[in-house]
């Protein structure tokens, strides 16, 4: 294969005048707020360092594997036992069939922004970019924590259990790690009653986290609340819950029946799981009002779809896909349920689900009620969507039924501490866009004020909506 020029040029993305001069002048020397991710706070507040590329890049990337296994890859080379070197040779004779996909952008840029290897990967050059990559990845500045610091990644919000002890985040704390590390609350397992044994299990570890013996549902809600007092000493202001869809709320179902009966090991029905989830939902969302956190909900993902492989490899492991799940009347009638008593707490909303990019976005502006600027926010492109169409899709949809000025802008929703280029990507996508729409005369070409919108979104919008002033 012959390739004469860079993939990853000064100009990548950035087709006109305009374009270029928005990201080079106003986005690209910004730095980082990514408040939603899923490093491992361990890694980063003992600033790790990776033995070679495949354990930084390779282990846990559900992208890399999915793509892997389409090309026919044995699983030995996926998370198997194969060595370090084996797998990522197999990693790089696939990515040249990775074209069009965003992990053939992704895989270069990050090649580049990290090590300074600028060449195209694949079977030939395998070698030499380990080489290259683990000899860097031993160097002082290159552990979990130094590999942010490169990116101008200012603060990282983990996604945490309640039950988690939150050790790693009160070192960093204590040592005041750069970039600052702050826990965001997922406290989904606290309803995931449809199997009893797990859950009774998660109740008593629960209990043990929050000093307190979990028997009722109001014992597991102050025990939630405990947990939530814990996080917020350490610098937490955020929640995170992944549901397919909004609960609805429980009809003719005893939500404390229902929580007495699973915790005494009996199954429970679906109309019982609903009801229970939309009570434990509905109370921690208030006190996440009271608290002045905010929350974000992650919806339509439909999880662990082939039963043989889960068996085989565990949840997590690539096998979750896009689901049709209906939104918008559960998700209508929670919201106005907190809004009614003026207990609704800013909100993201954020679809897997592209076919519903204009119910999201048309949802989040029911809810502003004008005493904050952008308080129900639809959140960027996520998981399969943020890809160069998924992301103009969702900037599209939010220009068009929204107000683009006030989006708090990009997240990378990674496992890897390499894959914060992501937001370069989307800097330079947002900076084409409308740059493209200056150079056809449908914005004024005043770089200035376009420019400070820009920067907005890249980087102020959430400054200030998530209260980071004190963290920077």
């Amino acid at each position: 294969m012959t390739n004469p020029m860079p993939l990853i040029t000064e100009d990548f993305l950035l087709e006109n005048r305009y374009s270029r001069e928005l990201y080079h002048e106003y986005a690209g020397g910004l730095p980082i707020l990514d408040y939603h991710n899923h490093l491992s706070p361990e890694h980063l507040a003992t600033d790790r360092h990776f033995e070679s590329i495949t354990q930084a890049w390779l282990a846990g990337d559900h992208y890399k594997w999915r793509a892997m296994r389409t090309l026919g890859t044995d699983e030995h080379y996926i998370t198997g036992a194969a060595t370090d070197l084996e797998k990522f040779r197999k990693w790089s004779a696939c990515v040249p069939y990775t074209v069009r996909n965003p992990l053939y952008h992704w895989t270069h840029l990050e090649l580049d922004r990290y090590f300074g290897w600028q060449g195209y990967l694949n079977e030939h050059t395998a070698n030499e970019v380990y080489e290259h990559t683990s000899a860097r990845l031993s160097e002082p500045g290159f552990g979990a924590a130094g590999l942010l610091r490169q990116m101008n990644v200012e603060v990282v919000c983990t996604t945490d259990d309640p039950a988690d002890s939150l050790q790693w985040h009160s070192q960093a704390r204590a040592n005041n790690l750069v970039p600052a590390m702050l826990p965001a609350f997922r406290p989904d397992r606290a309803w995931a009653a449809q199997d009893p044994e797990p859950y009774r299990t998660y109740l008593d570890r629960l209990g043990v986290a929050s000093g307190m013996e979990i028997q009722t549902l109001g014992d597991l809600l102050r025990a939630l609340e405990t947990r939530m007092d814990a996080f917020a000493a350490c610098g937490c202001r955020i929640s995170d819950h992944g549901l397919e869809r909004m609960p609805q709320a429980p009809d003719e179902v005893n939500p404390e029946q229902a929580f007495l009966k699973v915790r005494a090991g009996y199954p429970i029905s679906d109309a019982e799981q609903e009801g229970l989830t939309y009570t434990i939902l509905l109370e921690l969302c208030r006190l996440y009002h009271r608290k002045g956190w905010v929350q974000q909900f992650h919806l339509g993902a439909l999880r662990n779809t082939n039963s043989r492989l889960l068996a085989t490899l565990g949840p997590d492991t690539g096998f979750d896909s896009i689901g049709d799940f209906p939104q918008a009347r559960s998700l209508a009638a929670f919201l106005d349920a907190l809004d009614a008593t003026d207990q609704l707490a800013r909100t993201v909303l954020y679809t897997l689900n592209p076919a519903w990019n204009e119910v999201f976005a048309t949802m989040a502006g029911n809810f502003n009620d004008g005493r904050l600027r952008g308080k129900v926010q639809f959140g960027s492109g996520w998981w399969y969507n943020d890809q160069l169409d998924g992301m103009k899709r969702q900037i599209d949809a939010l220009s068009q039924m929204g107000l683009i000025s006030c989006f708090i802008g990009m997240l990378t929703d990674s496992r890897s501490f390499l894959s914060f280029p992501r937001h370069e990507y989307f800097r330079r996508l947002l900076c084409q866009l409308f740059g493209s729409e200056m150079d056809r005369g449908l914005l004024p070409s005043d770089t200035a004020f376009i420019g400070g919108i820009i920067r907005d979104i890249c980087y102020f919008n959430a400054k200030r909506y998530f209260g980071f002033e004190d963290l920077t």
